[in-house]
């Protein structure tokens, strides 16, 4: 079976759970935690080792846990490690997350500038996105220099790159591809 209908499978599995339970907020608020989690180095090399029993991975999981989740998403974990899917746990959390954003109907949209946007823009931005798409918005905004000016946004499968950036490679583009002169 491959990695995304294993994690597929148990996030719907526990999606479904905490729906039925009422506690999709607390368990969603869980796998954002164990997202950020799972990005530390230590915590990675415990899930993905080889040598590390599972009962001594089960244990540490739930030290580290065991205070900050919910008594069903540690069920979870321990049904992971227990079945040898512990290195799916990333993938998980993040399917469930994002499972929950469109149950809520909310979108995920990445804008991209070159400095930070004031409030009146990032307003703006939402409120245009929200009435477009008909969605509630959960805006990511992230600075990077090197596109110049203007923006990148990305709503689900929709990209639109309106930085300086790249008008300049397509100018650059155009420029250099010249049919009639010849070398």
């Amino acid at each position: 079976m491959n990695d995304s209908k294993i994690s597929v499978r148990y996030s719907r599995a526990l999606f479904q759970l905490a729906v039925e339970k009422k506690m999709l907020d607390k368990v969603n608020t869980d796998m954002i935690f164990i997202s950020e989690i799972c990005r530390i180095k230590e915590v990675k090399e415990v899930l993905d080792s080889p040598i590390i029993v599972p009962s001594k991975k089960k244990s540490i999981l739930a030290a580290v846990l065991k205070d900050n989740v919910e008594k069903m998403t540690l069920s979870l974990i321990e049904l992971l490690v227990k079945n040898g899917r512990e290195g799916h746990l990333p993938a998980v959390a993040r399917v469930f997350v994002d499972e929950t954003r469109k149950y809520n109907g909310v979108t995920e949209t990445s804008l991209i500038t070159a400095i930070p946007v004031n409030d009146k823009v990032r307003k703006q931005m939402t409120d245009l996105i929200s009435s477009a798409f008909k969605t509630k918005v959960e805006l990511k905004e992230t600075v990077d220099k090197d596109i110049i000016g203007g923006f990148i946004l990305k709503v689900n499968d929709n990209f639109i790159d309106a930085s300086v950036r790249n008008k300049l490679r397509k100018i650059k583009k155009e420029l250099s591809y010249n049919p009639s002169i010849k070398e």
